[in-house]
């Protein structure tokens, strides 16, 4: 997995989104693949709790009978996180700040996931 490409689509999504402050990808299991984030914000934990979360509203949505789960936000008086599924093996978590333009964050998150989707299901090759 090329980490670098990792980052560079996070940074794209920043980019690209009005009000991004920071993201980061995070196995299921809560450990951070790559973080593009502030020095103040620890990944390790923001991966933690998006990963209990995602488990959490995965099994809402089960329950309730609402399909698959795409996303949950939490919205602040401080600005907002939202967390998006990478498929079964990962999240995307995105948090921005109060001005987070939430539409155009909808509209340009899906082509990133499935290019996120894409680089993180890749077979790995390992050296000899």
């Amino acid at each position: 997995m090329n980490h670098d490409v990792l980052i560079t689509e996070l940074r794209t999504l920043r980019e690209q989104v009005s009000g991004v402050t920071d993201a980061l990808i995070a196995a299921v299991d809560g450990l951070t693949v790559v973080a593009d984030v502030a020095d103040t914000l620890d990944p390790d934990n923001v991966s933690a709790l998006a990963a209990t979360g995602l488990g959490l509203a995965r099994r809402t949505t089960s329950v309730i009978g609402h399909g698959t789960l795409r996303q949950f936000v939490v919205q602040s008086s401080g600005g907002i996180l939202a967390t998006y599924a990478i498929g079964d093996v990962a999240l995307l978590v995105v948090l921005g700040d109060e001005g987070l333009d939430m539409a155009r964050l909808h509209q340009q998150v899906l082509p990133t996931l499935e290019r996120l989707g894409s680089l993180l299901n890749a077979p790995q090759v390992v050296a000899s």
